[in-house]
């Protein structure tokens, strides 16, 4: 047995194992979630630019200031998790009741009126921040309820792994469905809105499962604690290693924002066929799909942040096949696959990272603050793709891009690489050096006995 064999077993908490239906259960949230997100990170900007007709750099402007106000969105909504109380939980009653407000903005995001382009500027914006402020109401709570219904460290990222193995399969319904349903309903604008209401009553349906099958437990001395957003907040920045997982989070969200988003653009302008988009993200869903079955062993033997900063070298390795022949359907393929086998790690852990932050900033400070310090996480990935999508938006303004042309010019073709490959590219580099300083798998098993012994006392 290795020494972080030894430390996961010891950092288990006395509490049973979930069942298979509960794990898949408490996936299909992200299911859920997937069929919305999804959808933003890789349709939006294509969907303001192409078919309603707003310039790239417009639409990034919007996404990014959206974004950053969604962040401190993300907090309130994280204390007032923490003060929730109810016969349900506190973080199951907002999946029971903000299914349906989510599902009705998911699809108003796309009924983008035909008016002037004052007027489809201030609808995208405003009708964009509703389905960010009801995302906020979904996102934070599910992120939560990981350390509600199991207190054990690596029942977590089990959890974890059932969790982002089921967004994938979102992603690729999301990815294979959409354009084809979009034609069946007659290709235009009104298209894409009974598109996503169809997409959004199923993520309402899945959300629900997800609320059904989950009961919250208390496994902490200081759950029923309410915290006061200040304080919550103050142990946040005294908690070293949510920091980094934070700062991990936004550098990776801005680089995944990038190579998803462009790569629409990609397939249609550098492939030649934007209908590549559904066979070329397959490519990169499946190897992650596959690598999350051999995901939980890995990180039994090696740790979160060695698999993390293996699969990040895995990602570069991708990136820079695409350098043997850009506009090769094979070639590119084959990167999206080295890509995907990339991703199992960042993607299977990322979220698993928060639980082991909150132990940490316990054991820290005193406070323990789930809801808030679940929402930094999701904070950062919101800010980090809003940074990443208006990133693209000025990528392609620079390169002279234009939706309306026929042919691009090849200015815009270069940008669109630069947006696909080369910033995504940094942004594995960065994620290595941030994790160089994340030692809190070795601590955790340490810290958690320290905290049992606390509580018994």
């Amino acid at each position: 047995m290795t020494d972080t064999t030894r430390d996961h077993a010891a950092a288990a908490v006395d509490a049973p194992r979930l069942s298979l239906g509960a794990r898949v259960g408490f996936g299909v949230g992200d299911l859920a979630i997937n069929l919305t997100w999804a959808s933003l990170g890789m349709f939006i900007v294509f969907f303001y630019t192409d078919v309603v007709g707003i310039s790239a750099a417009v639409v990034g402007t919007l996404i990014a200031v959206s974004r950053i106000f969604d962040g401190f969105v993300d907090v309130a909504v994280g204390a007032l998790v923490d003060r929730t109380r109810s016969r349900w939980g506190k973080a199951r009653p907002w999946l029971l009741f903000g299914a349906i407000p989510f599902a009705i903005c998911s699809t108003l995001v796309f009924a983008v009126p035909d008016a002037s382009d004052t007027v489809k500027f201030i609808y995208a914006f405003v009708s964009y921040n509703l389905l960010m402020i009801a995302f906020s109401a979904i996102a934070i709570p599910y992120g939560t309820l990981n350390t509600l219904i199991s207190g054990d460290t690596h029942e977590r990222e089990v959890l974890n792994i059932f969790r982002m193995f089921l967004a994938q399969i979102g992603i690729l319904i999301v990815t294979s469905a959409t354009l084809p349903m979009v034609d069946a309903f007659g290709g235009g604008q009104g298209a894409w809105v009974a598109t996503y209401a169809i997409l959004s009553a199923l993520s309402t349906l899945l959300l629900w499962v997800t609320f059904a099958s989950q009961r919250e437990k208390s496994f902490h001395a200081g759950a029923a604690v309410r915290v006061p957003l200040l304080r919550g907040l103050a142990s946040a920045f005294r908690n070293k290693y949510w920091i980094l997982a934070f700062l991990f989070f936004l550098v990776f969200s801005i680089g995944y924002a990038l190579n998803q988003g462009a790569l629409v653009y990609y397939a249609k302008w550098i492939l030649g066929d934007e209908n590549l988009v559904s066979p070329l993200t397959w490519a990169f869903i499946i190897p992650i799909m596959v690598g999350f079955l051999f995901l939980a062993p890995l990180l039994r033997r090696f740790g979160k942040r060695n698999v993390v900063i293996v699969s990040s070298i895995l990602s570069i390795i991708g990136l820079a096949i695409t350098f043997i022949a850009p506009d090769s359907v094979t070639i590119v393929a084959l990167s999206q696959v080295v890509k995907g086998l990339g991703q199992v790690g960042m993607l299977g852990v990322v979220w698993a990272f928060f639980p082991d932050t909150i132990e940490y900033g316990e054991w820290r400070t005193g406070t323990r603050a789930e809801g808030i310090l679940y929402a930094g996480g999701s904070f950062a990935q919101k800010v980090g793709i809003g940074l990443g999508t208006a990133l693209m938006g000025i990528i392609l303004s620079l390169g002279g891009y234009d939706g309306t042309l026929a042919a691009q010019s090849s200015s815009a073709d270069a940008s669109i690489f630069v947006a696909f490959i080369v910033v995504p590219a940094a942004g594995f580099v960065v994620q290595i050096l941030l994790l160089l300083g994340y030692r809190l798998d070795r601590q955790l098993p340490g810290i958690i006995r320290e905290l049992a012994e606390r509580r018994s006392a």
